[in-house]
């Protein structure tokens, strides 16, 4: 551990504590995300249980009022809109069949949950694409710096050439080690939140089915 953290050179140094950074970023990034999974599948799954055992419309509503989760998000949109349709607009927002524009504010909707869940995706991918290269980098300029001092020293011997050319190799090491979790997380979260979209997309067919049945009334 001291060996890591004497590194001669301060560019190596450097890279070294930015790929650490990175790497702190990454894994509060995954855990952040997986305690939010955790909670919005267990808000859903209580919300999918209460709304659909509901006998009445009416009471579909009250139940989707007062529960949480992303689903739960998504009733309520619809249910908010159901009640706009029964009054005379003559906006273009509100332009069109009943059909269509309780469709489009639901799509509009799951669009919005779809872009709340998406953050921290694109920093995950780009750690896990640029981390390599930043320890590549400190492995490069590592190595050139040990050259020119091997140089300076006039001596070529393995003991003197292997000691900074493995503490200039620990970058790309780190790179990589930074680099695995990030794109793993990337991948993970990324099906999860597909298979997440798809969930929803299928809960607002059966509302738009719903909310047909009903006349578009509440």
């Amino acid at each position: 551990m001291n060996d890591f953290f004497s590194v001669s050179s301060p560019i190596v140094a450097t890279t070294l504590v930015l790929l650490i950074f990175l790497s702190v970023v990454t894994w509060s990034i995954a855990l952040f995300k997986l305690w939010k999974q955790y909670q919005v599948r267990r808000q859903d799954k209580e919300f999918n249980e209460d709304f659909w055992e509901a006998h009445e419309w009416s009471e579909a509503e009250r139940v989707a009022n007062t529960s949480q989760g992303d689903i739960a998000r998504l009733a309520q949109a619809g249910f908010s809109e159901l009640k706009t349709l029964g009054e005379v607009h003559r906006d273009l927002k509100h332009l069109g069949a009943p059909h269509e524009v309780l469709q489009r504010q639901m799509r509009q909707q799951l669009q919005n949950i779809q872009r709340y869940h998406e953050r921290g995706l694109a920093e995950l991918a780009t750690i896990g694409s640029t981390a390599p290269f930043v320890g590549l980098f400190g492995t490069v300029w590592g190595i050139m710096h040990a050259l020119q001092d091997i140089g300076a020293s006039g001596s070529a011997s393995l003991d003197v050439v292997a000691g900074p050319i493995g503490e200039a190799l620990i970058a790309t090491a780190i790179g990589i080690a930074t680099a695995l979790p990030a794109v793993l997380a990337y991948n993970f979260f990324l099906r999860r939140l597909k298979v997440h979209v798809t969930d929803l997309e299928n809960f607002a067919h059966d509302f738009l089915r719903l909310a047909q049945k009903h006349d578009y009334k509440l």
